[in-house]
């Protein structure tokens, strides 16, 4: 019997958390079959990237704002999807000063909209998003928070209507 091991591919992901006045950006992304997901920017590092960089890089596609400092990481995802042979690891930061005016010229052609929104307004946005992106930064809305704070799920399923999202 020859065993043919399973070769996996990892996205590295960097999202962003950028506040003004207590409210929170997130923007509007429209998903392949044409739903529409709310969550912070960001997305993935490229190679030779650093994640803030990447991260600024993103932001000033997805939104027009310049980011000129990031905290360090405020929290850390990990999800792994072994019936589609992938995992996605995602660091994300606090925006410490930035500037700027929200542009949605997005050249991927996915974040046609965003907008700053209090807590409540951004947990219902955020019902639209996966578990992984949902759960932490509702977690982060709430300020229970720590430095460090990692969370870590298993989706089963190849099918995004029939996954199954467990947080380990």
């Amino acid at each position: 019997m020859v065993m043919v091991g399973r070769q996996e591919r990892e996205w590295r992901v960097a999202g962003a958390l950028i506040e003004q006045d207590g409210l929170l950006l997130l923007v509007a992304n429209r998903r392949r079959g044409g739903k529409l997901e709310w969550t912070p920017p960001g997305g993935v590092i490229d190679c030779g990237e650093t994640s803030t960089g990447a991260l600024a890089r993103e932001v000033r596609e997805e939104t027009g704002l310049i980011v000129d400092s990031w905290t360090a990481a405020v929290y850390e995802v990990s999800v792994d999807f072994p019936d589609r042979g992938m995992r996605l690891g995602v660091e994300v930061f606090r925006a410490e000063s930035w500037h700027g005016s929200m542009v949605f010229e997005d050249p991927d052609g996915i974040v046609e909209d965003g907008r700053f929104v209090e807590p409540d307004e951004g947990e219902a946005l955020l019902a639209s998003a996966p578990t992984w992106v949902r759960e932490p930064v509702g977690i982060w809305l709430g300020g229970t928070t720590e430095p460090g704070l990692r969370f870590e799920y298993l989706v089963s399923g190849t099918e995004p209507g029939s996954m199954t999202v467990k947080r380990s």
